[in-house]
């Protein structure tokens, strides 16, 4: 056995109980968008030839912000629209992105905010 103790985790129940919901769900949601655009290629000059692109986890990774800010909107107030304008630039980047785009409606996120053009 090791001497040394173990890591904590980065946030303790304590620490979490004192951060206001409305925090926590824009932290989740800034986390989803960030690692969607990283996905989509969009942090690197050339997306197309961005080796962190990857299709099918920036679907998934948009699927959930889509679900999360669309399941929270009334709770979010001041944060709701940056967050909407946020998921839908991806939901068109996305678009952009793909070969064989989706029908409207059925691309990454779009059963939960509709359809994007």
């Amino acid at each position: 056995m090791s001497d040394q103790p173990a890591e904590q985790p980065p946030y303790s129940s304590r620490d979490l109980e004192e951060i206001p919901s409305v925090e926590v769900i824009s932290r989740a949601a800034v986390m989803l968008l960030s690692a969607g655009a990283e996905r989509l290629g969009l942090a690197d000059a050339d997306p197309e030839t961005s080796p962190h692109r990857d299709l099918d986890e920036a679907r998934r990774l948009i699927t959930a912000l889509a679900g999360l800010v669309t399941a929270s909107a009334e709770y979010l107030g001041l944060h709701a629209g940056p967050l909407r304008d946020g998921l839908q630039s991806l939901q068109k980047a996305f678009r952009e992105a793909s070969v064989v785009p989706d029908p409207p409606g059925q691309g990454p996120g779009e059963k939960y905010t509709g359809p994007v053009y």
